[in-house]
C-alpha cells in the first residue's frame, strides 16, 4: 500500500479548487459575452435600418433632383415620394412607397398602371408618411424619424435635411 502524506492532500485539492475557480471564470465570461453580442447586435440592426433609410433617401434626392421633378403623389392608394424623369423622349418616374410592412421602389414609365406589389423591397418599416411644408419642403416621416427634403425647383436649397 501507497501511503500518501498529508501535504500532497491538500496540494491536489489546492489545485483542483483553482480548477473549479478558472473553469467558473471561463463560463461567467462566456455567458456574458454572449448577452454582450446580442445586445450590440439588437442595436447595431436598429442603428442600420435608421442609417440605410437615410442614406438610400439623400441618394435618391441627390440624384434626381432638377426643378419640380420631386413631389408627393398617390399610387395606388398609398402616399409616395415620385421622381420625374425623361430617356430617350419618353416619361419615367420612381416612386417611393410604403407597401406589405417595405418602403419600396418602383421605376416605371409614367403612362403604366402596375401594382404596388411589384416595387423592389429596399428596407422593412412600419410606417411612412409624406408631408408637403411650406417653402416647398416635403417632411418624410418613418418609423426611424423624420427626413425634410428641399426640392430644387421649389427652395433652390436641392438637399435632404435631417
Amino acid at each position: 500500500m501507497i501511503k500518501v502524506k498529508q501535504g500532497q492532500r491538500i496540494d491536489t485539492i489546492f489545485i483542483l479548487m483553482i480548477f473549479c475557480v478558472f473553469a467558473m471564470s471561463v463560463l461567467m465570461v462566456l455567458m456574458f459575452s454572449g448577452k454582450i453580442y446580442k445586445n450590440m447586435h439588437e442595436l447595431s440592426g436598429e442603428g442600420y435600418n435608421e442609417q440605410t433609410f437615410l442614406s438610400y433617401m439623400w441618394s435618391r434626392v441627390k440624384n434626381d433632383d432638377k426643378a419640380g421633378k420631386i413631389y408627393i403623389s398617390d399610387f395606388e392608394g398609398l402616399p409616395a415620394l415620385c421622381f420625374d424623369d425623361e430617356y430617350d423622349g419618353a416619361s419615367y418616374q420612381t416612386l417611393v412607397y410604403l407597401y406589405d410592412g417595405w418602403i419600396r421602389e418602383m421605376f416605371c414609365q409614367t403612362s403604366l398602371s402596375l401594382s404596388p406589389a411589384l416595387g423592389t423591397p429596399v428596407i422593412e418599416a412600419n410606417s411612412f408618411s409624406l408631408e408637403q411644408e411650406e417653402y416647398g419642403l416635403i417632411k418624410v416621416k418613418t418609423d426611424f424619424g423624420s427626413l425634410l427634403i428641399s426640392p430644387r425647383g421649389k427652395t433652390g436649397l436641392g438637399r435632404a435635411l435631417q
